[in-house]
């Protein structure tokens, strides 16, 4: 995901993340938001909603790249207890492999 994450680009990523989470099977999903600069509640929804799909999968949805300022948003709405969440793209699908 790149810049802002808000009511413009929330519709996209949801039907992004509903695409990638259709069909059968397991399915793990790592989203990089290392060039997303802001996520708006709408945002963060998406990606509780895609979060639940794949657990329901017996998958996952995890995170990585955050800068400093999504850090604080995930820490202050508690959902850095929800996500796993990784520095890089290669540390979260190391993490995924050996799960």
């Amino acid at each position: 995901m790149q810049g802002r994450l808000d009511q413009g680009q929330n519709p996209l990523l949801e039907k992004q993340l509903t695409k990638l989470l259709e069909g059968e099977g397991v399915c793990h999903l790592i989203v990089n938001l290392g060039e997303t600069t802001y996520i708006n509640s709408g945002g963060l929804r998406c990606l509780v909603s895609a979060w639940r799909q794949a657990r329901q999968k017996e998958g996952n949805l995890v995170l990585c790249g955050l800068n400093t300022r999504l850090q604080e948003i995930f820490s202050m709405v508690g959902f850095d207890k929800v996500f796993k969440i990784y520095t890089d793209t290669e540390t979260a699908h190391q993490a995924i492999l050996e799960s």
